[in-house]
């Protein structure tokens, strides 16, 4: 492609493309993505039908800027401008009207200097029907519905990280009491089926959070988030620490092995060392999650080469 930037937009005469200075501006002052806005420029009478205008664009709008922490205001807009190399980056993927999302949350990923500027939206031409209309009534619902799968595809780890911290937060707050053995609590009493079931809470909420960390590995566009997790996780640290830690559970789980041996290969009567041995073998679990998770992250970091800005262009 030649030239620095690009400048888009639907081919059906609803937008006017005339009025591009805010755009050139906009890059001239370093933005690599310049989002036009119809919400903050005009909408003319009979261009957007209501349930696009009042439902649909600014319902997807804000679950977009709460995933993603962003700020837009109308992340459908046919008219947006982006430079050649952030374009290239992007590597766009999306085959339908998904890829108006896809552009979006990319230039998330990839930290671009974002803005928008006011545009113009026009109504139809007499005599064009549009191709929403002409697909019938359910297109709309069909390409609101692509659009949110984009989201959730690009931005699964919006949905692991905070339940697995609950979830995690929760096992944990179960789990330890009880090494100490049986207790009540309002008349219930919790023991080796409540650590059994906190395990479970915490292994889940772990497994959670492990997913999330290598999306948002492959979704790096910036290497940030490959450094900080390299920083976090040390290789050899690591390594050392799963050792340790299974070695910890094993030696909790060893008293309950030799009472269920020495009773005959029947399973005791539950007691404390019940629970220290659900407690070893969620060190074992933990110390197993720890030590792929850290060889995913580094062996992704090697396979996903980051998409780093090009250098300026001479001249």
């Amino acid at each position: 492609m030649r030239g620095k930037f690009i400048i888009m937009g639907d081919a059906d005469c609803t937008y006017d493309f005339r009025q591009i200075a805010p755009f050139i501006e906009a890059f001239r002052k370093g933005f690599d993505f310049v989002m036009g806005s119809r919400f903050k420029g005009s909408i003319e009478d009979k261009a957007m039908p209501p349930l696009h205008r009042y439902f649909g664009t600014p319902l997807t709008t804000w679950i977009l800027n709460r995933m993603f922490s962003s700020r837009f205001s109308d992340i459908h807009c046919g008219m947006r401008g982006i430079s050649v190399d952030a374009l290239l980056r992007m590597d766009l993927r999306s085959q339908g009207w998904e890829y108006a999302s896809e552009m979006v949350l990319k230039s998330v990923h990839m930290e671009l200097p974002t803005t928008e500027v006011p545009i113009h939206f026009l109504k139809d031409p007499e005599g064009r029907l549009s191709h929403m209309k002409r697909r019938g009534w359910m297109e709309p619902w069909r390409a609101g519905w692509r659009n949110l799968q984009a989201m959730f595809v690009y931005g699964f780890d919006f949905f692991l990280i905070w339940p697995g911290f609950l979830l995690l937060a929760l096992g944990l707050i179960i789990m330890l009491p009880l090494l100490a053995g049986p207790m009540s609590i309002g008349g219930v009493r919790f023991s080796s089926n409540a650590m059994l079931f906190a395990m479970a809470l915490a292994v889940l909420g772990q497994s959670m959070l492990v997913s999330a960390a290598i999306g948002r590995v492959i979704f790096d566009y910036s290497g940030h988030v490959q450094s900080r997790f390299e920083r976090l996780l040390p290789y050899n640290a690591t390594i050392w620490g799963s050792v340790v830690a299974v070695l910890a559970g094993v030696c909790l789980a060893v008293p309950l092995f030799d009472s269920y041996v020495g009773n005959g290969y029947l399973l005791p009567e539950i007691g404390i060392e019940t629970n220290w041995a659900v407690f070893g073998l969620w060190l074992i679990i933990t110390a197993f999650q720890i030590f792929i998770s850290g060889l995913m992250i580094r062996a992704l970091g090697v396979m996903l080469p980051i998409k780093k800005p090009a250098p300026p262009l001479a001249g």
